[in-house]
Parts: C-alpha cells; structure tokens; sequence
C-alpha cells in the first residue's frame, strides 16, 4: 500500500522520482506527489489525483521542477478521501518541512489536538499531514532534526515510514520505518530511499533494510543510521540477485500475463532450490531433520491467496505426514489469544514479508515461544528477517496485484514441507517418496503445456463474459483450488465469486443457483471425483451452466459439463498447481473483456502493510 521515493544526487531529482513511483504503481494508490529542494533551497511540491501520469503531465515529466534532492509517493486513501489537497507530501505552515508517509497513525486523533492546543492548523484530512507537523513541533524544541524524528517516533502509536526533507538541511533526506517496508540504496554518488526494491533496481542492486524504528539521513552517495538515542548503528548491504529486466513487461501486454508465463520457470526454480542430492532439504531454511520430527502439530497463519496456500499446506501436510495443521487467517490469530505449544510450527507465509496482519500473527507466536517458519519471496523483508526460520520462494518481482506466480512458489514450499514431515516421521515408504519427488519435478512441464492451451480458455471467458455471479466448487485439494479461482475472479473482474466445499450446497449455496449461473467444479482428487460430480448435476439440475476443471480424458466430467477445461495428470496432492492456471487466465481474459486495469484493480494493494 502507497509508495515512497527519494533521490540525492547530481540528477534533476523530479524525473528520477516520476520513474520510481512508476514502479510502484502495482501497490495500488488513487493519487500522487512529489516535492523537490530547489537551488535557491525552496521547497517545491506538486500533487495530483489519479493516475501518475496526471502528476507527470503537470511537471513535463518532471522537467519543471528544479533541484537534485527529492522525495515523491502515490497514497492508497486511509484517511480522508482521494483528492488533491489529501495527497502527499504533506507539510508545515510555512513548508520548511515535507513529508511522505506510507502506514497508520493510530493515534493521530490525540496528537491532533494538542497540536491545535499549540496553534497547529490543518488542512487536509490525513494522519501524514499531523505526522509531519508532530515533527516540525519537535523540531522546533530542538532544533535537530535525528532528534526531532527520534521524540516523533516516541510519541506515535502505528505503523509507518516516514521521509522528511528539511528546508534547513538542503539536499539531504531523514527518514525512519516501523513495521511499513523501507530499503536504501547507494551507487555512484547517488542514494536513493524507496518502499520496495523494483523502485531504485534500475541505478542499484546494493541496498540496506531500514530496521524497525532506525533513523536514517540521506546526502549525495552516503547514508547514515541511528538508533533512538542518536548512536550511529552499522548495517551490512545487501545485494538483489533479480536484475531491473525482471520488473519489466517484456512485450506482454500486462504484468499479470507475463507471471502467468514465468510460472514454469519459478516453479522449477523452486523445486531446485529445495532439493539436494535428489532429496527434499530445510537446512537452508534453518529447519533440522531432529526438529521437524519433534512437531505434532502446524499452524498456518497468511491472508489471501497466501491463506490459500495454507489450506493446501493443510491437506497435502496432513495426508503424507499424519500431523494435525490448523490454517489461520493472519488478521484473527492475533486477536483470538491462541494457546502456546511448544511442539507447535507456527508458518507464516506472505509474498511481499511485509503483510501487516501475518506480521503482526508470526510476533505473537514468537512472543508465545512457539517457533516460527516464514514462507516469503522477498530477501530481507520484515518478516523474514523476524522469522525464526526463513523458506525463499523463488518466483522473483512480482508486479500484479492479483498473484499468480508468488502462489505458485508458495505451492511447491507447501508441498516440500509435507514430503518432509512425511520423510523423517517415516510416514510414507522410500519409494512413494521418490515417486513424489518425479512427480513435483515434472510440474513445470505440464504448467507449461495448460499455458500453451490458452485459446480454448480465451474461448470460454468470451461466454462467460455477462455473467453476475460464479460459484466454484470442489472438495478436498480441489476446494483449495476453488476459493483461489474465486479470489481471482472477483479481484480482477469484479464478477461476485462464491467458493464452496461441494458437500455444503445443501446446506444454503445451492439457493443462489438459477437458470444461466455458472459453476465451475474442480475435479481433480479421483477418489472424490463421483461425489462432486453429483453435486455438480444438482445445481445443473436447477438452470446452471457447468464448466469441469479436470484431468484430460475425464468422459464422467465430460458427460455431465456444457465446458471441460482440461489439464495434465498429476498426483492429486499437487493437483492444486495445475488446476489453478485455467482459473487464472479465466480471471485474467475476463477482465481485460471488461476493459478493467488487470494489474491494479480497484481498491487493491499489492503489499497490505496496514490493517
């Protein structure tokens, strides 16, 4: 959610900062700005509702605005509504202080009124525009501006990152995170601040993670860090092994497309990453064989297709390893006071490690004592460096809002883990492990080939296009399978999308199904198939249209589906990676039918940083 930039250097900064925010779009935001010192050290700011190109349009991309320092964001609205006067940067009475700020002030309501105590006026709407004036108050105490963050970050209740140009301090950049992502960059006499890496991996691949309430000061090719009390702190740089080609289209005509069609590589990439001599390894996510013996049971905790993940991880875990898991949605584990064990693997699983509620849910089974496995794809992100344990998913930068190929990775995680468990709690004999291994290698094949095989899926979203209400359905695997089609369907499309256990249409759903609704069963388990087949005539019994996901040569699904979309045969258990890709290029097709931004849809975010 929101996206910040800033550049010191020799560059006109406002272009460097147009192209930053232009890579963070994909976070989702309704409106943009950038300020910028010029030479004569004013503070000049523009901002603009809307798209990014309105704000670029109104600076000649950039052109107008003097100065080589500079800091810029695209707000996704959390207080106040999108306008221009709510848009960031926000900044004193007398604009000498400017700021961005990505986050939550929780309580901004309180600091609000003694400011105003103090003579403060407000014109905007927004927790940043009181952020940044607490900070012009204690500026104005101490005339230090480390100092001036430090009793900021003292006072505020939430989550934030924060990036404050100075008009005593020219071409110099402070800044400060907790729990909102933040990295720094330096290369060749330029250093750049931003909230996600594919901001700045066009000038540099070295970067720093800001850490959790750390100040930093930006000038020209140098950063500095402090603590709370002023004390300068050594960071190490990391290095991004993904170059800037990565975060591009490459021709295709969104980013949603292009993931789609990375799927087999990341997929691959994952699966490699995971195996040594042939055989499944979490030394390199810190997890011993003696370890993972010793767990009787897992909890998943994740939002959103992550959480769909984990009700995978559920059923494959709990088949092959005999081991009780409990998937969790991120946002209710914190507040519902779970109970500790110590035999309990707590796995959170986000694809930016920067999910707010999955954060929050992995410090609570932490500060439970429970030990704690973090499934991410970003290096160095919060959660991953909080984790007792880390798992990398290999899918790379992913761009779309809606996931494609981050799932996918998250997928190949789950299923290792099970295989895993299963081997060291010798759960399943030597040879179904090493027939499993086959199996899971031969997926980015059989990807490949439902992709090769869009038309016929192209096909079926030009015929579905006037649909209002789609229900998927399945049991097992294949209902994990449902409720991410159906995320995705409605993410994208905006078509409401119900997802159900098959069993359960008696039990209310099948009241919604009328002439010409379409239901859309997953048949991947065969030792379920018969059971979801027939739930399947019962709504097609009651006017439904019927479209099967299927393994290719299914004639019971054939005979009873008007559309059999057909895939490879897999293992049931890892049937969830194929049986998602018809869903996705389904979801993806109708809505570009229905002329929608595929890659940010309304009112989403890529990285949910707040609750």
């Amino acid at each position: 959610m929101c996206g910040i930039v800033g550049y010191v250097g020799a560059k006109q900064a406002a272009p460097v900062l147009l192209d930053g925010l232009s890579k963070l779009e994909y976070r989702g935001y309704d409106s943009a700005g950038i300020a910028v010192s010029d030479f004569k050290n004013n503070i000049n700011i523009v901002r603009s509702k809307g798209k990014l190109c309105i704000l670029s349009e109104k600076t000649e991309g950039g052109k107008k605005l003097e100065g080589v320092c500079g800091i810029g964001h695209t707000r996704w609205a959390t207080h106040g509504e999108p306008s221009e006067n709510n848009a960031h940067p926000h900044y004193n009475d007398d604009r000498t202080i400017v700021a961005v700020h990505n986050g939550i002030i929780e309580n901004y309501a309180e600091l609000k009124g003694k400011l105003i105590r103090q003579g403060y006026g407000f014109y905007s709407q927004t927790d940043t525009e009181v952020a940044t004036k607490l900070v012009d108050y204690y500026y104005k105490k101490h005339n230090d501006p480390i100092r001036a963050i430090a009793n900021f970050v003292l006072r505020v209740r939430g989550s934030y990152a924060l990036a404050v140009l100075f008009k005593d301090f020219p071409n110099q950049i402070f800044a400060v995170r907790k729990d909102s992502p933040m990295v720094i960059g330096i290369a060749g006499g330029e250093t750049f601040i931003a909230s996600d890496v594919p901001a700045i991996l066009k000038y540099t691949n070295k970067v720093y993670y800001v850490g959790n309430t750390e100040i930093a000061h930006l000038e020209k090719g140098k950063v500095t860090f402090y603590n709370l009390d002023k004390e300068p702190i050594n960071k190490e740089v990391a290095e991004i092994t993904w170059d800037a080609q990565s975060a591009e289209k490459d021709g295709f005509e969104h980013f949603m497309l292009k993931e789609m069609y990375e799927q087999p590589k990341v997929v691959k990439d994952t699966v490699n990453g995971l195996l040594v001599d042939g055989k499944i390894d979490f030394i390199s996510a810190g997890l011993s064989d003696e370890e993972l013996k010793n767990f009787n049971q897992i909890t998943v905790a994740a939002c959103g297709s992550a959480y769909h993940a984990g009700v995978v991880l559920q059923y494959v875990t709990e088949e092959l390893a005999r081991i009780p898991v409990r998937v969790e949605l991120s946002s209710e584990f914190r507040y519902r006071n779970p109970v500790a064990d110590k035999n309990c693997l707590v796995i959170v699983i986000s694809q930016s490690g920067e999910t707010a509620d999955s954060l929050a849910a992995l410090r609570e089974a932490k500060k439970l004592g429970m030990k704690t496995l973090a499934i991410v794809n970003v290096l160095g992100s919060s959660i991953a460096r909080e984790a007792d344990c880390v798992l990398y998913t290999k899918a790379g930068p992913e761009i779309a809002v809606a996931t494609t190929k981050a799932y996918s990775s998250q997928l190949i995680a789950a299923y290792a883990l099970a295989l895993k468990l299963a081997t060291v709690k010798n759960t399943i004999t030597g040879e179904r492990y090493l027939s499993l291994i086959k199996e899971l290698s031969s997926l980015p094949e059989k990807i490949e080939i439902i992709l090769n095989g869009k038309e016929s899926i192209q096909h079926f979203a030009s015929e579905a296009a006037n649909k209002k209400n789609v229900f998927f359905i399945g049991r097992g695997v294949d209902y994990a399978v449902g409720i991410e089609g159906s995320l995705k369907l409605k993410e994208i499309s905006y078509i409401h999308s119900e997802a159900y256990a098959a069993g359960e249409l008696k039990h209310g759903p099948i009241s919604l199904i009328e002439d010409g609704t379409l239901v859309i069963g997953v048949l991947m388990q065969d030792r379920l198939l018969e059971k979801t087949l027939s739930n399947l005539v019962e709504t097609k019994s009651r006017g439904a249209f019927i479209a099967a996901v299927t393994c290719e040569n299914n004639e019971k699904a054939a005979e009873v589906a008007d559309i059999t979309i057909n895939v490879p045969k897999t293992e049931g258990l890892f049937a969830a990676s194929l049986a998602v890709i018809p869903l996705q290029l389904f979801a993806y097709y109708l809505s570009v039918l229905k002329g929608n931004d595929v890659d940010k849809p309304r009112n989403l975010a890529k990285s949910v940083t707040v609750e």
